[in-house]
């Protein structure tokens, strides 16, 4: 019997014809589908502060719920559990539910929670790339991104409520991906509320580095053993991970910070800034004014 074509990851840096690319599409959807996403339930770190729901908030609820289109929460079509760690630092690791949608054979994305339940709250994101795609970045792109072969061969992703056979074809397509993970909302430090600047994630690459109480305490509620998990996993392919990617492990560590300006994405001036956000930045960087233009400090005459 041949082998599901999705437990085999992409061999060179070509692209797929387009009849495998739609068999591929078709045949990890018909996994995906054979069984519901059960799950065991896996609540939320922290409680929002703010008032209980009113009745006029929840008759709002159902009236959206029934009228409104939600088509990018319905092309969903995997939940995945697996761990994160702030890059730079280990101490900080927690169990991260993403919630994936597969847009084409070599990009998916995910929204990620810090629970299962309907009280789970939105941790950040993450965007999953193929390692054919991966190559194509530049170095500095390159050094954002974890790479997922420890997290699959390791058994410490999984695909909960999919049959063993399906998890393992998901698995097969995401071994030798790279992901790209923003956190927004820290819950595992107790924040009630989402503070703060949003910090890069990364994925475990070796033995030892995973909280094995984080790793049990997952597996026991979910009633698998990540060992098992890992045995079945060793006939996936896997390649070495790029050189560039895991960047903490080199002692390379990148975190946002605060500070002020427009950064790598200001747009400049354009027609939608507003007049006075122009001014103040000309004169920060320490040009005039163009005429007819009114300096930012300027007080307007009465009247006017």
């Amino acid at each position: 019997m041949h082998n599901s074509p999705l437990s085999t990851p992409l061999e060179t840096p070509s692209p797929l014809p387009a009849p495998r690319r739609s068999l591929l599409g078709a045949a990890l959807c018909a996994l995906l589908l054979a069984s519901p996403l059960a799950h065991s339930a896996a609540p939320s770190n922290v409680k929002a502060p703010g008032e209980e729901k009113t009745t006029k908030d929840a008759l709002l609820e159902t009236g959206a719920s029934a009228l409104q289109d939600r088509a990018p929460i319905d092309a969903i079509s995997a939940y995945l559990d697996g761990f994160h760690f702030y890059s730079g630092d280990k101490n900080g690791q927690m169990e991260a539910h993403h919630y994936v949608t597969i847009l084409n054979d070599d990009v998916m994305q995910a929204v990620i929670y810090d629970g299962n339940g309907k009280d789970a709250k939105l941790m950040g994101v993450e965007y999953i790339i193929s390692e054919r795609l991966y190559k194509t970045l530049p170095p500095e792109e390159k050094v954002l991104w974890h790479s997922h072969q420890y997290e699959v061969k390791s058994g410490s992703l999984l695909a909960p409520g999919l049959p063993e056979v399906a998890e393992k074809a998901l698995m097969g397509k995401i071994v030798n991906t790279y992901g790209k993970t923003w956190h927004t909302w820290h819950t595992d430090r107790d924040h009630d509320l989402p503070y703060g600047i949003p910090a890069l994630m990364m994925g475990f690459t070796a033995d030892g580095q995973l909280d094995q109480k984080l790793l049990k305490d997952r597996d026991t509620r979910i009633g698998i053993d990540s060992k098992e998990r890992q045995k079945d996993r060793a006939d996936l392919p896997a390649h070495a991970p790029d050189p560039l990617s895991n960047a903490w492990e080199k002692g390379k560590v990148i975190q946002l910070q605060r500070v002020e300006g427009g950064g790598e994405h200001q747009h400049g001036d354009t027609g939608f800034t507003g007049h006075a956000e122009q001014v103040v930045r000309k004169e920060a960087q320490g040009t005039k004014p163009v005429e007819g233009e009114k300096p930012a400090n300027a007080a307007t005459p009465a009247g006017q």
